[in-house]
């Protein structure tokens, strides 16, 4: 399984930019570990770490506990898996929409990743189908009917990796 993070790293900072209180750059360490290896046991990660396995516990438990560990989750091939098709989706929508927006396109399947943007588009959705078809009938009608939702545009994935792990093909 792998860890969920927020994506910075060892930044040590929370989501608004500023600086994490109370942490150190061993917990920063445990941090880059387990985003690296989810799986990994406390024994092996306090043999890495040349640590007592209490204290990495310890440490663990509080980046548990502190929300800084969202969860531990397995990584998954998109097309192995069946949805070879991925996109995002960028999403215009009315003033004060997002709560219901965001919570009708999180209950949708094929529906990865939202998230609330500036600049041209208000919403960003990560979406993986199994195929172009799909991908249509998501974008046309479960999504651009959404109550709120004024306009979209939708960019195809290529091909991607994600910054923690190495690619998976």
């Amino acid at each position: 399984m792998a860890i969920r993070s927020s994506g910075r790293g060892g930044s040590g900072q929370d989501r608004a930019g500023r600086p994490a209180p109370g942490r150190d750059e061993l917990d920063n360490t445990i941090i880059e570990e387990l985003t690296r290896d989810g799986r990994q046991s406390v024994r092996a990660l306090a043999g890495r770490l040349n640590l007592s396995r209490s204290s990495v516990h310890a440490r663990v438990e509080r980046l548990v506990q502190d929300g800084v560990v969202a969860g531990f989750s397995a990584r998954i091939d998109p097309a192995a898996a069946g949805l070879g098709t991925s996109a995002f989706v960028g999403l215009s929508i009315e003033q004060n929409a997002w709560r219901e927006v965001s919570a009708r396109l999180a209950a949708m399947r094929h529906v990865e990743h939202v998230t609330l943007i500036s600049g041209e588009f208000d919403v960003l959705v990560l979406v993986r189908t199994e195929d172009n078809a799909s991908l249509r009938d998501l974008v046309f009608h479960d999504i651009q009917s959404l109550p709120g939702v004024t306009a979209s545009r939708t960019w195809l994935i290529f091909d991607e990796f994600d910054m923690t792990h190495p690619p998976l093909h």
